[in-house]
Order: structure tokens, then C-alpha cells, then sequence
């Protein structure tokens, strides 16, 4: 019993996968997977953060400097592990293969670089009160709490461990409300900012395409009729 308990889960947080049904075994074959993938990607985005706040001696422009930053990795490692399952069924390809089994690292990853986020945050906060003041306001407090609650309880569930004592059913659920209102959260954040800076546009098309392909991926397939002859 507990055997296929753990096999059940581990096809959600683990390199294995169901697609269309099927299960599939992936064996390693990329140096950058897995933990590996994680842990460079985080240092590297830690050490960018830093390069970019130095830039400005880490004073608070520096500091919002990476906020900005960090905004938008994390919106391209939002959209690389939440896009990985629709793809994986739209398009098998070489890419494909590789970023499914990944995604659990890539979400891991948007976790710690809103993680910095949250930092240069709260460095912000600490070091010029009035202007956080001034850019932030009580909706931004408590939907973007909310979001930060996801993206913790999310991270906690993405071990074999904690993903096995939540058990596959929650954990689908809490993955897929979590996704989708981060998904929301960052149609929000940058939409607000179209009328004043046009170009934010931009940043709403990787989230559009995204939602698109994931309700296509999720249209029952069609199969082709077969007409008898005579």
C-alpha cells in the first residue's frame, strides 16, 4: 500500500510523468537537470541581483533596480513550469522532453527568485518608507500575501516527503488554484502598468500564450471517424 502511494505522487513531483495516459521514464541525460538546474540558476540569479543593486552602490534605486529585475524572471520561470505539462502534450519534441521532467526545478527556481523579490522588498521597505508607501498600497498587501502564500505551501509540497502527506489529490489541487492565480497575479501586476508605460504589453503576451496552450491541451482529442464502406 504504501508502495503505490508513493508511486502514485511521484508521478506529479518527480521526473516521472503521465501524458496522455501513458507513464514515461525518462533517463538523465543533460548535465543541467534536476537539482543541478536549480541550484545554478539560483545562484546565478543571486549573483545578477547583487551585480545590479553594486551598479548603483545598493542604494535604493539599485534596490529597485532588482525588484524590477526579479519580476521578470520570475514571470519566465512561471511561464517555462507552468507551460511544461500543455506543451509535453502539444508538441514532443527534444525541448518538450527535457522541460516537462524539469519542471518541478523550474518552479523551484521561480520560487527563489521571487524569494529575492520579496528581499529587495523589503529592503525597499526599510530603506525609504515614504516612497514604498507610495508604490505600494493595501490591495498590493494583500493579494500579493496571498500569492507569497502559494508560492510557499507550493515549494513545501514540491519533496516526495511532503508531496506523499498532502496525497496526490490535494496536491493537484493546491499546484493548480496556486498556478492559476499566479497566473492572475501577473496579468494584474503588469496590465495596471499598460496605460502608463505601453510597453508592459509585452510582458502579458508570454501569459496569454500561455493560457492558450493550456486550454487546448486540456480540449478532449479528437479522433478521426471511421466511415465503412457500402
Amino acid at each position: 500500500m504504501i508502495t503505490r502511494l508513493t508511486t502514485t505522487v511521484r508521478l506529479y513531483v518527480t521526473s516521472d510523468y503521465i501524458i496522455n495516459g501513458e507513464h514515461i521514464m525518462r533517463s538523465r541525460q543533460n548535465w543541467f537537470e534536476g537539482w543541478r538546474l536549480s541550484v545554478v540558476l539560483t545562484v546565478v540569479l543571486a549573483t545578477l541581483c547583487i551585480w545590479i543593486a553594486s551598479m548603483r552602490q545598493f542604494d535604493v534605486e539599485g534596490v529597485r533596480m532588482v525588484i524590477r529585475f526579479t519580476a521578470r524572471t520570475s514571470l519566465l520561470f512561471f511561464c517555462l513550469a507552468f507551460s511544461a505539462a500543455a506543451l509535453a502534450r502539444l508538441r514532443p519534441n527534444p525541448w518538450t522532453r527535457w522541460q516537462r521532467p524539469n519542471r518541478r526545478y523550474l518552479g523551484l527556481t521561480f520560487a527563489a527568485s521571487h524569494g529575492i523579490h520579496a528581499i529587495a522588498i523589503g529592503c525597499f521597505a526599510v530603506m525609504s518608507r515614504p516612497l514604498f508607501m507610495e508604490a505600494t498600497s493595501a490591495a498590493s498587501f494583500i493579494f500579493g500575501g496571498i500569492g507569497y502564500a502559494f508560492i510557499i505551501a507550493m515549494t513545501a509540497t514540491s519533496f516526495d516527503r511532503t508531496a506523499a502527506a498532502v496525497g496526490p489529490r490535494l496536491w493537484r489541487i493546491l499546484h493548480l488554484s496556486g498556478g492559476y492565480y499566479l497566473w492572475f497575479q501577473f496579468m494584474v501586476s503588469y496590465g495596471k502598468r499598460v496605460p502608463d508605460m505601453p510597453l508592459y504589453a509585452l510582458f502579458l503576451i508570454p501569459l496569454l500564450v500561455l493560457m492558450a496552450l493550456r486550454l487546448i491541451a486540456m480540449a478532449p482529442a479528437r479522433t478521426p471517424r471511421i466511415v465503412g464502406a457500402g
